[in-house]
């Protein structure tokens, strides 16, 4: 017999999102995608200083939530100066509301950076993450609905999971190499301000990775202690 359970303190959302139903889209589909995608990075391309490489558009799990579905992809390129340029964003649609039936009303959002995990060899994980809608509580207490995707950059990670104040909020399996995570981050009303953090894990459900979507401040430097003052040389007793 189950006992009853309390309510609790801390009513975050957990699990809000279907999970993915395919690793990668193939086809006249996929090509739909790149031509939604490539419409959205074609706006940004004087800025980023070279336009979206559609042969290199690596694509991550599909996630639903609400009537929408998302699609992560992140996209290399070389900038003018030769360095690495990486668009990352998603393509969103409606699910076909008959057998048969394509989906429609395709919606992308994309940006791109220079920072890259060539210059940072710490990185576990390479993620994006972007804010797809809200979630609210009573008590203006709430938080962001986020769109998280990564690779794990160590070996042996089989699964991810999106952790707040200690509760696992969402997980997925690592498909080719790829996850997608869909949760409540940047809750605010339960005290501090609470944030996800992602975790990998190994086959046997060891952690073997974790990454906050945020830069984390550096600890600082403990201050040289002061030399400690000599005592005064006691007189010779004659």
């Amino acid at each position: 017999m189950c006992l009853p359970v309390a309510p609790t303190s801390k009513p975050f959302p957990r699990f809000i999102s279907d999970t993915s139903q395919e690793s990668r889209p193939h086809g006249r589909w996929e090509e739909r995608l790149v031509e939604a995608l490539s419409d959205r990075c074609a706006a940004l391309a004087d800025e980023a200083g070279a336009p979206l490489d559609e042969e290199e558009i690596r694509w991550f799990p599909e996630r639903t939530w609400g009537e929408r579905a998302y699609i992560p992809a992140t996209s290399r390129t070389a900038g003018p100066d030769g360095g690495a340029i990486e668009y990352f964003g998603y393509v969103s649609y409606r699910h076909p509301e008959g057998e048969g039936d394509e989906p429609t009303d395709l919606r992308a959002s994309a940006d791109f950076t220079d920072v890259t995990v060539e210059d940072n060899p710490d990185w576990k994980i390479d993620l994006n993450d972007e804010v797809i809608g809200a979630w609210r509580s009573d008590g203006n207490r709430g938080g962001d609905v986020t769109l998280i995707w990564g690779v794990p950059l160590v070996r042996g990670a089989f699964a991810a999971t999106a952790e707040l104040e200690g509760e696992v909020v969402d997980q997925s399996a690592i498909e080719e190499g790829r996850f997608t995570l869909l949760a409540v981050d940047a809750v605010t009303g339960f005290g501090d301000d609470l944030f996800l953090k992602v975790h990998l894990w190994d086959r046997r459900l060891r952690p073997v990775a974790a990454e906050s979507l945020y830069d984390e401040p550096e600890a600082p430097e403990p201050e040289p202690e002061a030399p400690a003052e000599k005592a005064p040389a006691k007189p010779d007793e004659t």
